[in-house]
């Protein structure tokens, strides 16, 4: 089972890919939202921002996210570590209900790129 660390290190270098990409990723990405991922077998939530394609974790705490974020994702430590790694597709993931993302349509249609 991933650990917080690990699971912070992911969203980091999640946050450092997002910042580097180009073109349609750079679009889909290029929002200014906020954002919570809610780490399921660890009962944390990382909250934060999505700005200009950059993800900002801004806190850190126990339990479900306090706000409702703009963009919500839950899921389990491991399958974040694994995503970030290569080694679980996001789009098959979330089709199988091992992740779960929240958001208005209008981002759902941005973000489906990165699908």
């Amino acid at each position: 089972m991933a650990t917080i660390e690990e699971c912070r290190e992911a969203l980091g270098r999640l946050a450092d890919s997002m910042a580097g990409a180009d073109g349609d990723v750079r679009a889909a990405v290029a929002l200014d939202r906020s954002l919570s991922c809610h780490i399921r077998d660890l009962d944390t939530t990382f909250s934060g921002r999505l700005d200009d394609g950059r993800i900002k974790v801004l806190d850190t705490r126990p339990g479900p996210p306090a706000e409702k974020a703009q963009i919500r994702l839950a899921m389990t430590g491991d399958d974040l570590v694994a995503m970030v790694d290569g080694r679980l597709n996001f789009a098959k993931a979330w089709a199988a209900g091992r992740v779960k993302l929240e958001a208005s349509f209008r981002d759902l249609l941005r973000l489906r790129t990165l699908l």
